[in-house]
């Protein structure tokens, strides 16, 4: 794994402990050799990662769409800043640079990005990690609407197994390390679904 997207707020958030992780986050990245992929902001949870890569003497590689620059949001400080057109052309240029994803907490973005990370996968655009790094539980209502997708067949069970969710950062990034994909089908009445057709 020589690069990992992250996602994550563009606001710090509520807590200090969210600024102390994304920090930790980022001072390990960089102490491993992995490189940071994210949307290049210099603001909230964003900034507080790339700076602490930097700050290690790692490699940070931003993509932001030109609106948000022109918001002057973006952090320009980066190892390389690449500015692209739409969001759209950030998330697949991000998944291009990427060798996993992690999300850290965040807003309607991050869910944004990293939900989109998980359906390419489960559709067979992608096979690369997919982890949430909990800080404090704030992911864990997630996870549970998560179960219930599976308790109401939505999604397969081994999909949901196919993700990581914790708070260990040893553990996720040995996780990362190690991943491969699951095999499991989208869907799970191919019968139902044929005699649709």
């Amino acid at each position: 794994m020589k690069t990992l997207c992250v996602y994550c707020g563009s606001n710090s958030g509520s807590k200090p402990i969210y600024t102390e992780r994304a920090m930790a986050l980022g001072t390990r990245m960089a102490r491993d050799g992995v490189a940071l992929v994210y949307g290049g902001g210099n603001v909230g949870l964003m900034g507080t990662v790339a700076d602490a890569v930097l700050e290690a003497g790692g490699e940070a590689i931003g993509v932001i769409p030109e609106q948000l620059v022109n918001w002057e949001v973006a952090h320009r400080g980066l190892t390389k800043l690449e500015i692209v057109g739409s969001m759209h052309e950030r998330k697949a240029r991000m998944f291009d640079l990427a060798d996993g994803f992690v999300a850290l907490p965040g807003g309607f973005g991050t869910l944004d990005e990293m939900f989109e990370m998980l359906t390419w996968r489960q559709l067979g655009i992608g096979n690369k990690p997919c982890a949430f790094l909990d800080i404090d539980g704030f992911y864990t209502p997630l996870m549970s609407m998560l179960d219930r997708m599976v308790e109401e067949r939505f999604l397969h069970a081994d999909q949901r197994r196919d993700l990581w969710h914790g708070d260990d950062l040893d553990a996720m990034l040995a996780w990362m390390r190690e991943y491969q994909p699951a095999a499991a089908s989208k869907w799970l009445d191919e019968k139902r679904r044929n005699a649709l057709r």
